[in-house]
């Protein structure tokens, strides 16, 4: 998403010349990302589990700030999008580039991430001389580029994609180079090699749509089996799982455990759900529930060893560009801003959403209506009642959890506190801000299912008759669980 176009000229104007006043007057504000807590973070929550949670990234990233400040805080894996495919590598017979690829293994090993070797055999990202070779050549080159480049990262990589996308949606297998030249034995020779050059990585079968019991799956399981038979060194299946909203499958923990009962490792691979735009609040909650769903499912396989978003944030997923009309994929926004999903996802993995984005500080965005809890004009009048407003990054909508649980809004000598009005306790009181004074009607719980609770009356921070609109009040309420009463934080 772009910065917001459409915006209240009178909220900005005012907005602006409070901002300007306070900066003045208190210096501005000093942005603070106290470490993350154990389960604060999507790794950290993950490694409590015996998980990891992973991301895709390209050499060109590296220079984006904001995808890397992401990548640093939340991910423990990396796979490289393009950067270890054949025509990267191998361009022309027997010349290898592994420049690319070594920039993000180097970046990964900077950041305690490890790193799913992506891919050595696809049909697809082939270099024109490899497409065009004559069949009677393809199986010595195909064993020499497997072993040239499982080779170079041996002992780097703790798994490989050995064979990407092999089958089509019918079950049968994709009449590439490989195929032509070698029917299904390419498959077994692909994972002895590989097992040869770099016989410390687990080696993975990779596909997409085979996330539910379908043909396509079916001949995945059946080939899979044969292989083990065989002896061959299959170690796992990688599970794409590109989804459109709404529609993961309700089998997919049923499918991974039958691999896993295999004696295979499965993992999600690729994982993002894409929203047709734009992007309603709705659709929002929703992706959120399909993160959440994939966890979970991971979760109870115990074979099931981690789950990687295909890319970072919606800014530079690949979606818009193969999909047109849809997008806002990941769980990161187009500013690196959390999403409904990132909570849902944290959650789903016992781990705590405070903070959101790895810290304590930042616009607290209510799921249901993807807006942000705001001080209208950025008043500093006690008493002022909060809103729901169309996040824009004014400090009036930045909120800090502190340590005593208090949501403090502005800084300096303006600090105040989002407090329950006249320290009340019953559902339809007020939410307003005033002067800090450490009341326990100025404490708040920020939970881990999306939550925000008042400590001194247990009722859940809402937007009066669940409105999406800008200007709907903040309330106190019972907790009812809808998505007018789900925040994130960061």
């Amino acid at each position: 998403m772009s910065l917001r176009r459409t915006l209240n000229g009178i909220h900005h104007a005012w907005t602006a010349a409070v901002v300007l006043a306070l900066v003045l007057a208190t210096g501005a504000l000093a942005a603070t990302t106290p470490a993350a807590a154990a389960g604060s973070t999507l790794k950290a929550a993950a490694e409590a589990n015996g998980r990891y949670f992973g991301t895709a990234l390209s050499d060109g990233d590296l220079g984006v700030g904001g995808e890397t400040a992401v990548v640093g805080a939340q991910f423990d894996a990396l796979t490289p999008t393009n950067e270890m495919k054949w025509e990267t590598v191998e361009p022309a017979p027997g010349s290898y580039d592994f420049g690319p690829g070594d920039q993000l293994v180097q970046f990964a090993r900077a950041h305690g991430m490890r790193v799913r070797g992506h891919n050595l055999v696809w049909q697809n990202q082939l270099p024109g001389w490899m497409s065009n070779l004559p069949l009677n050549q393809v199986r010595s080159a195909m064993e020499a580029h497997i072993t040239a480049e499982a080779g170079h990262y041996k002992g780097q990589v703790y798994a490989w994609d050995v064979i990407n996308e092999p089958f089509n949606g019918d079950g049968s297998l994709v009449p590439d180079a490989f195929y032509r030249a070698m029917g299904p034995d390419y498959l077994a020779d692909a994972l002895r090699t590989a097992h040869a050059a770099d016989p410390g990585a687990k080696l993975y079968i990779n596909d997409y749509n085979i996330e539910g019991v379908n043909a396509k799956s079916d001949a995945l399981y059946s080939l899979a089996r044969s292989l083990l038979a065989q002896g061959v060194p299959l170690g796992g299946i990688g599970f794409e799982s590109h989804f459109v909203v709404g529609q993961v499958p309700t089998d997919l923990r049923a499918n991974l455990q039958r691999f896993a009962d295999l004696g295979l490792d499965v993992a999600v691979t690729e994982l993002d759900d894409r929203i047709q735009l734009p992007a309603s609040g709705g659709a929002l909650q929703q992706q959120a529930a399909d993160y959440a769903a994939v966890v979970r499912a991971c979760l109870a396989v115990s074979r099931c060893v981690g789950v990687s978003q295909w890319g970072v944030d919606d800014a530079h997923s690949w979606i818009p560009g193969t999909f047109p009309g849809y997008g806002a994929a990941t769980m990161y926004d187009d500013n690196d801003r959390p999403k409904p999903a990132f909570a849902a996802t944290l959650s789903a993995l016992g781990g705590s959403s405070t903070g959101g984005g790895g810290g304590t500080t930042g616009e607290l965005r209510a799921a249901g209506a993807g807006k942000c809890l705001d001080v209208p004009n950025g008043s500093t009048t006690a008493g002022t009642q909060v809103q729901l407003y169309s996040c824009w990054g004014g400090i009036n909508q930045i909120w800090t959890h502190t340590a005593a649980d208090q949501l403090s809004v502005y800084g300096g000598a303006g600090r105040m506190c989002l407090d329950a009005s006249g320290q009340g306790t019953v559902p339809g009181t007020k939410v307003v801000v005033w002067p800090c004074n450490g009341q326990a009607n100025q404490q708040w719980h920020v939970n881990a299912d999306g939550t925000v609770t008042g400590v001194q009356s247990g009722l859940c921070l809402d937007v009066s008759g669940g409105s999406t609109a800008d200007g709907a009040p903040a309330q106190l309420w019972t907790c009812s669980g809808r998505s007018n009463q789900q925040w994130t934080l960061g």
